[in-house]
């Protein structure tokens, strides 16, 4: 697998699906293959669904054929830190008191707009316990490790999301950050992360650290 386009940047691949250079199934696919490689170590993601997936890039594939694609990160891989909902997939938030089936069918804000603009979710990163705490384990989904050092945590509470960037398992990924959730991660995992304005981009349902929480 070529380690140019597992480093390539979310521009730069909507530049090469543009001028058909690159498919979006191809990035896709060395996306989830990253993933199976490296995710028993690091515990990055908690859900992959290569099939979703990958119907998901033949369809961005087909509008790049057709000359429509469908917004700003038409064929993107994006991990979705496992406090945002899915319709296709269930948010149990790293706990066993959700009810993982009565999460399915509903979408939050940032979800909705990604796929509006045609991401590809390659899966759900790892989050401790319903995001609360600076590291990134919990009862459900166990230990996330560092990727530069497996005995060493990738920070929390988006550590899932911070690890998969920084090993090419996708060159996007949502996180939530209050206290630190988004920034953390990224000075650990030695990426950049993003804490936007506040109602910059909404966040449903709400934290509980209300007006902290971006």
């Amino acid at each position: 697998m070529s380690r140019e386009l597992l480093d390539m940047t979310a521009l730069e691949m909507r530049e090469k699906f543009t001028s058909r250079e690159l498919s979006p199934v191809e990035v896709a696919s060395a996306a989830l293959a990253q993933i199976e490689r490296l995710n028993d170590d690091l515990n990055a993601f908690c859900l992959v669904d290569p099939e979703t997936t990958l119907e998901l890039a033949a369809e961005s594939e087909r509008r790049y054929a057709e000359g429509a694609p469908r917004g700003l990160v038409d064929g993107v891989p994006v991990g979705v830190k496992d406090v945002f909902q899915t319709p296709m997939w269930p948010t149990v938030k790293g706990s066993r008191v959700i009810e993982a089936e009565a999460t399915l069918g509903k979408d939050s804000p940032s979800t909705r707009s990604l796929q509006r603009h045609g991401y590809v979710p390659v899966g759900k990163t790892t989050t401790p316990e319903f995001g609360w705490k600076g590291v990134t384990d919990s009862p459900l989904c166990g230990v996330s490790r560092n990727p530069w050092s497996l005995d060493r945590t990738p920070g929390g509470s988006s550590g899932g999301s911070g690890a998969a960037v920084a090993l090419g398992m996708a060159p996007l990924a949502l996180g939530t950050d209050a206290g630190g959730s988004i920034r953390i991660p990224a000075a650990f995992c030695g990426v950049v992360g993003h804490k936007p304005t506040f109602g910059e981009v909404p966040h449903w349902p709400a934290s509980p650290f209300g007006t902290l929480a971006q």
